[in-house]
């Protein structure tokens, strides 16, 4: 009799690549834009800017960018709530990391599914890393050290693959990241969180609106 084994990923945490949402072109295009309109100064890093919230309708590119990513965050949602629903992206904004920035872990509240499109190409370490939720109501037991071997089921971190102009990854809104300090060129990206239609618990219905 042979032993079967069956391993099963319990619960995963979805996270989207999306590669080419836009051509390369227009996102440089973009980050020179955005680059000149980012008057709002990081609270933690003092060479990282963000532009004020752009909402959809505002700027003719943007309004492109944001109709490509609409039907991507919708079957991505999908996975999230079980259901296709209407979604809407409620709001954009600018990052625009100097040489020698970072951005502090964080995560972002009142949506569901936020993403990052990745203006200029990100240099070496710094890609985008997602860390696993901090704190708890347990004790914590932890086995790391130089012998141990970092898998999906035990690792603290995961930092996003090499993303070039154009290309863009969507994640739950609670999945907490940051962005390690930037040793290369200024890296732009832009940001924007997406809310559902409404929610629907057993006749219990929440209306989201933007």
């Amino acid at each position: 009799m042979t032993m079967e084994r069956d391993l099963q990923a319990l619960f995963p945490t979805p996270l989207q690549r999306l590669r080419g949402v836009i051509a390369p072109s227009l996102a440089l295009a973009l980050a020179e834009r955005m680059r000149e309109n980012t008057p709002v100064a990081n609270g933690r890093s003092p060479v990282l800017s963000h532009s004020r919230l752009l909402s959809p309708g505002i700027d003719a590119d943007l309004d492109r960018l944001v109709g490509l990513l609409l039907p991507e965050v919708a079957a991505f949602g999908a996975l999230l709530l079980g259901e296709t629903l209407r979604w809407s992206i409620k709001e954009l904004w600018a990052n625009v990391l100097q040489p020698g920035g970072h951005q502090s872990l964080h995560n972002h509240a009142n949506c569901l599914v936020s993403g990052i499109v990745y203006l200029t190409p990100t240099e070496g370490a710094t890609q985008t890393v997602f860390v696993k939720g901090i704190g708890g109501h347990d004790f914590k037991l932890s086995n790391q050290h130089a012998g141990t071997r970092t898998s999906a089921f035990n690792a603290e971190r995961w930092i996003a693959p090499h993303a070039d102009p154009g290309d863009a990854v969507l994640f739950p809104s609670y999945l907490l990241h940051e962005v390690p300090p930037n040793h290369g060129a200024m890296r732009v990206t832009l940001a924007f969180n997406a809310i559902p239609e409404r929610l629907d618990a057993w006749g219990y219905r929440l209306g989201l609106s933007n």
